[in-house]
Formats: structure tokens, C-alpha cells, sequence
């Protein structure tokens, strides 16, 4: 259910980042990454009254209906009856829109990992928030976005609220990924598969065929071929799997996915 507090910020045409974030805590009332039905519904709604003005009256079911249809399918970018942040960063755009600066500087899966792999300086295996606002900074220059140090902090300070979830001031790999469009996010695959210490050691010992420390492309391909009939995924194609297997290696050192990385994956954060 959504707070039956007031709605805060709709009807502004502009918005901070912290503005942004408390829009999509209060409408992503069980905090699943998606505004969805009932939510949706709510969110529709507050943001019809407040573009329109205070004291409108309430529009029919049917008009709702329809209205809401409409905005769906100008937003709902892949029709999948929810709004995702991406998408709302579309309807509600921030001062500097940061969130759609970050999906012009990384696109897909592939690029975002190298992203990862570039950004995690120390190799902790999490984004901690100095290495954040190095990645920031070097996405507000490449989209042309002036900033100072005052706002960059900020966008620094928004983002670890909005994604790091159990609030230890850092990101995991699982965490930063939800920057990703949903389709992008093939880590969501992965989030019902819950290991532990001794179940991946078990897991990189098996597909380490000849003990050589680190897992190489055909060993991927049978890992995760192995991963998904085992969770009776139904919708595994050889394109899905190599594109899997491409955004994963992109974490690898010169085609070498090491221990440490192929845990970031199958387990989001470091578990040893």
C-alpha cells in the first residue's frame, strides 16, 4: 500500500535529485524497483490532480481508464505494465536528469561491467562513495552537464540512498546494477539463487575443468547453461546465453573470469 501522506513535489516542472528519490520511495511502496498496479494507479492519479490543479474533480472510471492507458503507452517504454526508474525519470525530468545521463554513458549490460571493472579501483568488489563520484564526474563531462562540487555530492549522496539497500554507504554489483534498464539487468536472473560460501566454492571448483584458478568462456557457457535448467528457466536461447556470458566476461581479466569477479555475479557482493 502507498503512504496516504501527501504526495511530495508532483507538481513541479523540475526537480532535484533528492526531490526525485522521495517520489520514488513514496510511490514504490514495497520498494521492488517498479510503480505497479495498485501504485501505478495511485501515482496516475496524484500526478493528474496535481498537473491539472489542486481541487479538480475526480475523473471518471472510465476516462482514468482510458488517460491511464494512454500514458502507459507513452511511457511503459517496453510494455511491461509497470514503470521502471528509467521511465519515470522520463515523466518527472531532474534538474540535471542524471539517471538518463548515466543510460547515454552506459547502455548495456556489456558496458556497464566494464564500467564496474573500471570504477572499482581497489578491487574491494563494491563502489564505495569516493570511487561513486569519480564515475559521476566522468558521466556529467561526457554528457556536457556543468556541475559543482556542492551538486555533485548530491548526485553522489541520491544515488547511494536510492540503491544501496542495506545501507552500508557503498554498492554492491547488484545494487549499482539497478541503474540498468530492467531488460538490461540480467543479474535479476540471478537474484533467487542463493549461495553460500561453501556452495560456490563447490560451483567454481566443478566448472574449473582443468583447475587453472579462473573460469574461461566455454566454462561460462556450460555454468550458466547448467544454472538456468537447474531453476527450470524457460526462456534460455543461445543469444540470451551469449549475451550473458559477453556482459559477465566483461568483468574478466583478458578472458580470465577470476574467483572474486564470478562471485560479484552469482552472488552479488563478496561473500568470503
Amino acid at each position: 500500500m502507498a503512504n496516504k501522506q501527501q504526495p511530495p513535489f508532483l507538481h513541479l516542472a523540475e526537480l532535484t535529485a533528492s526531490q526525485f528519490l522521495e517520489i520514488w520511495k513514496h510511490f514504490d511502496a514495497d520498494g521492488n524497483g517498479y510503480i505497479e498496479g495498485k501504485e501505478l494507479e495511485n501515482f496516475f492519479r496524484e500526478l493528474e490532480k496535481a498537473r491539472r490543479g489542486a481541487g479538480v474533480k475526480e475523473i471518471t472510471n472510465a476516462s482514468f481508464s482510458e488517460k491511464m492507458k494512454e500514458f502507459m503507452q507513452k511511457f511503459d517504454k517496453n510494455a511491461d505494465g509497470k514503470i521502471e526508474l528509467s521511465e519515470l525519470a522520463q515523466i518527472l525530468p531532474t534538474e540535471e536528469n542524471f539517471l538518463l545521463c548515466f543510460r547515454q554513458f552506459v547502455s548495456s549490460s556489456s558496458e556497464f561491467m566494464a564500467a564496474w571493472r573500471r570504477y572499482d579501483t581497489d578491487r574491494s568488489g563494491y563502489i564505495e562513495a569516493n570511487e561513486l563520484k569519480g564515475f559521476l564526474s566522468d558521466l556529467l563531462k561526457r554528457a556536457n552537464r556543468h556541475y559543482d562540487d556542492q551538486k555533485l555530492h548530491e548526485y553522489t549522496q541520491t544515488i547511494l540512498k536510492m540503491f544501496d539497500t542495506n545501507g552500508d554507504g557503498k554498492l554492491c554489483l547488484s545494487e549499482m546494477a539497478r541503474l540498468l534498464p530492467v531488460q538490461e539487468n540480467f543479474l535479476l536472473k540471478f537474484k533467487e539463487v542463493k549461495l553460500t560460501a561453501g556452495q560456490f566454492n563447490a560451483i567454481f571448483t566443478f566448472y574449473d575443468k582443468d583447475g587453472n584458478g579462473y573460469i574461461d568462456e566455454q566454462e561460462l557457457d556450460a555454468l550458466l547453461k547448467d544454472m538456468y535448467e537447474k531453476n527450470n528457466k524457460k526462456d534460455l536461447d543461445h543469444q540470451n546465453l551469449a549475451s550473458y556470458r559477453d556482459s559477465i566476461m566483461a568483468l574478466s581479466d583478458g578472458g580470465k573470469l577470476y574467483r572474486k569477479e564470478l562471485e560479484l555475479v552469482l552472488c552479488g557482493e563478496p561473500i568470503m
